[in-house]
């Protein structure tokens, strides 16, 4: 299935995703793929809001680019391998079953199907700026973003598919 019905399906049930995700094989370099893909979708997200700081400050928004690039498309992967990492180990102490790659699945999926409230708070943050839609629209994606993980981890896990 298309990355894009994927995600859209991610919105009905997060964990049937993941789970068939996962069970199309453990090759890392679809996890890296999926990774990287929800990285660039963030630093594109971030470019609304980096022109309007540049507009208002007098910035150089060359400089501000190549800061969120950095950012986003080299410490930012290292992180969340890290934060899968550290995850699959609180699952294995509470008896979670199953290699480290379901972990880097559940958390690298989850980042790519919230990307489009990424996008929303991006667009939101440049042109209307702080505020309480920015506000609104950052809690949604955080919150969305923060059940696909807990889904994603209980599907691989634990087998609960919902």
């Amino acid at each position: 299935m298309p990355f894009t019905q994927d995600i859209a399906a991610t919105y009905r049930g997060p964990g049937k995703v993941v789970r068939r995700l996962v069970d199309a094989g453990q090759r890392e370099d679809r996890a890296l793929a999926i990774l990287m893909g929800a990285c660039v979708i963030l630093f594109v997200a971030q470019w609304p809001r980096l022109s309007r700081e540049a507009h208002l400050t007098g910035q150089d928004i060359n400089g501000l680019l190549a800061g969120a690039l950095a950012g986003w498309l080299l410490f930012a992967p290292l992180g969340f391998y890290l934060l899968s990492w550290l995850l699959h180990l609180i699952m294995r102490v509470f008896r979670g079953q199953g290699p480290s790659f379901n972990a880097r699945i559940a958390i690298f999926w989850g980042l790519l199907a919230a990307t489009p409230l990424a996008l929303l708070n991006g667009l939101v943050a440049g042109f209307i700026g702080p505020g309480p839609a920015l506000t609104l629209v950052g809690v949604v994606w955080i919150g969305v973003l923060l059940w696909f993980w807990i889904a994603g981890m209980r599907a691989v896990y634990r087998g609960d598919a919902a």
